[in-house]
């Protein structure tokens, strides 16, 4: 039987190959994400473990970056790290040496003026020079050290991508005007956001204070210990000065190594978990083809097993040789696939450093657990899946499969199928209903399991639908092409198990392309009426980097030739009536000039009354409507009361309540300023553009962007996250191809005689070339239609789930999107149907009518 079962797959290397190329995609791409994910850790924790050598303890002040109104105000005595901390703790007995650092935000402009790198890694900090004039943190490869507060000092790879040499005036900025500073030098240094693609620049102790803290503030102070000293002990001696609160946190250099390590590892699992989620949809697609490869392998040597069966060999032997076919088929495809998956590791890694070139490499991390796992997960599916199509070659009959060449399914068997994929289908839809009706959270969970439930059911139920849905394209395919058209009709649902493992696997790739999409453009509509139906404005002036503006900017912007009405847009954390809510505040004399409040009751006139208006959600969450009271908890632990002038339909751009900044600022003097929003004499034009660029001293960090450009910055995040998951998507898409193929080359092969006597009785080799591209087309559509309707109904319950985060989202269909999906889906099958197609018409007419 060992023999036997080798034999076969030696005799059917053809019609197995497909079935080894699917297990090698999918194991390679699980091979792939894990030697990626190891070496990119690898390389990071190496890179990273350089950034506290000269650290023993760190002492870091969290308020220092938080604007004012973030502050506790009403602790007077709040801990904050000067130069007299910083003398305080070099004097201690275990204290090498003491560095205060002064560290932020710091946006460098190139010779153009456009932000060197991504404002979210571009920081600023402290020159702090020893006696000899040189800071050992930061070793000067050109020029020297920065000395005033014209002076400033770039890293390596800034100056380079500027094009900036010593001597050249660079400017940076904060999150205010312009600062234009001479380049007095440039720095090595192995600081691991530098060397990850970040910019640094280096100004004066007394500067970097001014610009990025407080006069006399550190945001850290940095101890090394002397010989002889641990670091727990320094440790100790620092918490015996400082004691550590809510704002002052006090670690040695080996804990934070250790935490930086934990969140490297945190970070690059979750990469590869969402590479794997794909690599194991793309093994779930594989599940059908291997399912069906060797049902119709099984099926074609009914003969040949039963022969087997006649002459002795019990069921156990025969169920054991059609698994072995698998053993041998899902060991040399998963060797194959971990052979491949190093190239995808390579090739990852390269597409990584393609994209940021400052991140760091190293060799390829091949670890026994990635060899053993690609191999174990290759040849478990490969078995499991034929499983069952092995259990039923053990039951075929002798005498009764020696006189048929197919053994349907039985009628008992179709019947408990469709009941199971009914009642499976139908709780999944009850879960994913009731979760889409809680509109929060909470209904996640219900959603996940319930869509998960409802696509299992539908496969379940794929043969049942395969004959009414293919039936409707019946008179359509006879009138278009004719006689070929009529036999792939019939071919199709000929077999509804095999048509619906086949299209099983587009209707996976479908249903989550499709998903995607529908929550894409969902979200996009949300967005794109916040800023239609609320923004008057012509234009909004904002951080590139979120971060609050400058106090300087609403003035200057004001002052901008063009300018009709302008107001800042602030936040402030308040509680109103126990509840911590986030309140916008607007120039009351702007409101109607700049934003559209649709309001449900009272009016946008008492917002100039100093009264309190609160979105529709808001105010249902704490029971109060126009006319009310609400009791409001102000920074510093004062109370007071507010009145409600109205309440306005929840807006995501508006948020949840509105007052007038005068009214903010008699409680918190510097609440954080988001952006400003301008409205133009003359409307949108670029002429205002300019304008209120050059009113921010064309600061790089500062955008101006108008209506559309805010749409479309929404669009960009959403299309970039799409085009990703498209991208992993494709392996399971290139493996339902393979599918399709494989499908329809066996069925040729077991068509052989009809094909040869279709060809005696007049039917050309394009008849034929037709009706298989045709039947091909047919499964994909409908494999793919299935999967689209699923797509849709999964995001219809996702976006239900939505509703406490974006309110007024709804479920937008972009039928133009979906309908090229099934487009699409019909080119999949074209293709998948050249080489059966032209295998089918190749066959010899007299050979293909003796074929027993």
């Amino acid at each position: 039987m060992y023999r036997t079962a080798l034999r076969n797959v030696l005799a059917h290397k053809g019609r197995l190959l497909m079935t080894a190329l699917a297990v090698m995609l999918g194991t390679a791409f699980v091979a792939g994400t894990m030697v990626f994910s190891d070496t990119f850790a690898k390389a990071m924790r190496e890179s990273n473990s350089k950034s506290y050598s000269d650290v023993s303890v760190q002492v870091v002040d969290y308020s220092a970056g938080a604007t004012a109104s973030l502050r506790d105000k009403s602790d007077k005595s709040a801990t904050t790290l000067t130069d007299a901390t910083v003398q305080q703790l070099a004097a201690l007995p275990g204290t090498a040496s003491a560095r205060g650092v002064a560290s932020g935000f710091t946006g460098v402009a190139d010779k153009k003026g456009d932000l060197i790198g991504q404002s979210w890694t571009a920081r600023g900090a402290n020159f702090a020079p020893g006696p000899d004039g040189k800071d050992a943190r930061y070793p000067m490869a050109e020029g020297q050290g920065p000395k005033n507060g014209k002076e400033v000092a770039l890293d390596r790879k800034t100056a380079e991508k500027g094009g900036y040499k010593v001597g050249d005036t660079v400017r940076v900025a904060v999150n205010g005007p312009v600062i234009e500073a001479k380049l007095t030098g440039v720095f090595t240094t192995d600081d691991p956001s530098v060397n990850s693609g970040g910019t640094l620049t280096l100004f004066d102790r007394a500067t970097a204070q001014q610009t990025l803290l407080e006069p006399g503030r550190y945001s850290s102070i940095v101890l090394t210990a002397k010989p002889g000293t641990s670091q727990d002990a320094l440790l100790a001696e620092v918490n015996q000065k400082i004691r550590p609160e809510q704002q002052i946190e006090t670690r040695t250099g080996a804990d934070l190594k250790a935490a930086e390590e934990r969140m490297i590892t945190r970070d690059t699992d979750s990469i590869r978990t969402m590479l794997l989620a794909f690599a194991g949809i793309s093994l779930f697609v594989g599940i059908f083809i291997i399912a069906n490869t060797f049902t119709m392998l099984v099926a074609q040597r009914t003969k040949e097993l039963a022969l087997l069966r006649a002459i002795g060999a019990s069921r156990k032997q025969v169920t054991r040789s059609v698994l072995i076919e698998a053993l041998v088929i899902g060991t040399v495809a998963a060797a194959a696939g971990l052979l491949a998956g190093l190239g995808i590791g390579a090739g990852l890694q390269s597409l990584i450093a393609s994209l940021n070139d400052s991140l760091p490499t190293g060799p390829l991390v091949v670890k026994p657990a990635t060899v053993v796992v690609t191999l174990v997960v290759g040849i478990l599916v490969t078995v499991l899946s034929a499983l069952l199509p092995a259990v039923r070659a053990a039951r075929i009959a002798p005498v009764a499969a020696m006189s048929s060449g197919d053994q349907p399914a039985t009628q008992k068997s179709l019947v408990v199928r469709n009941v199971l994929g009914s009642l499976v289908a139908g709780a999944g839809i009850a879960l994913v209903a009731f979760g889409a009706s809680k509109g929060n959270s909470d209904g996640r969970m219900p959603v996940a399991l319930g869509a998960v439930l409802a696509v299992l059911g539908v496969f379940v139920l794929l043969p049942l639908l395969s004959r009414p849905v293919i039936a409707l394209v019946g008179p359509a395919l006879g009138r278009l092409f004719g006689m070929p058209g009529k036999l792939a009709r019939q071919n199709a649902v000929r077999n509804p198990r095999r048509t619906a493992a086949t299209a099983a696997a587009i209707t996976i790739g479908l249903t989550l392309v499709s998903g995607l999409t529908v929550i894409g453009a969902s979200v996009s509509d949300t967005v794109d009426r916040a800023i239609t139906s609320s923004m008057k404005a012509d234009y909004l002036i904002s951080a590139a980097n979120r971060m609050s503006l400058s106090d300087k900017v609403p003035a200057e912007a004001a002052k901008a030739a063009g300018v009709a009405a302008s107001s800042p847009l602030t936040q402030v954390e308040w509680d109103l009536n126990g509840k911590s809510s986030t309140i916008t505040g607007l120039n009351a004399d702007s409101l109607d000039k700049l934003l559209t409040v649709k309001m449900t009751s009272g009016s946008s006139a008492s917002f100039g009354q100093g009264k309190l208006l609160l979105g529709g959600d808001l105010a249902k969450k704490l029971g109060v409507g126009t006319g009310s009271t609400v009791e409001v908890g102000y920074p510093g632990d004062a109370k007071g009361t507010l009145t409600v002038g109205g309440v306005y339909e929840t807006n995501d751009l508006l948020g949840g309540a509105m007052l007038a900044n005068s009214e903010i600022l008699k409680h918190d003097p510097q609440p954080s300023l988001d952006s400003v929003l301008v409205k133009g004499t003359d409307g949108e034009t670029e002429a205002l553009r300019k304008a209120l660029k050059d009113s921010t001293g064309a600061n790089p960090v500062i955008e101006v962007k108008s209506r559309q450009d805010v749409r479309d910055g929404f669009s960009q995040n959403i299309t970039f996250a799409l085009n990703m998951m498209y991208g992993l998507l494709a392996m399971s898409v290139v493996v339902a191809v393979l599918g399709v193929i494989n499908t329809l080359a066996m069925s040729v092969f077991e068509r052989k005689r009809e094909i040869g006597m279709l060809r005696a009785i007049g039917l050309d080799r394009r008849g034929i070339k037709r009706m298989v591209r045709l039947e091909s087309v047919v499964i994909s559509v409908f494999g793919a239609g299935i999967g689209i309707l699923l797509g849709c109904f999964t995001a219809w319950a996702i976006n239900g789930t939505l509703k406490s985060a974006l309110p007024t989202m709804t479920t937008v269909l972009p039928f133009g999107q979906l309908l090229l999906f099934l487009a699409l889906a019909g080119l999949v099958g074209v293709v998948a149907a050249f080489w059966p197609a032209r295998r089918a018409a190749g066959l010899d007419i007299l050979g293909s009518i003796k074929t027993d």
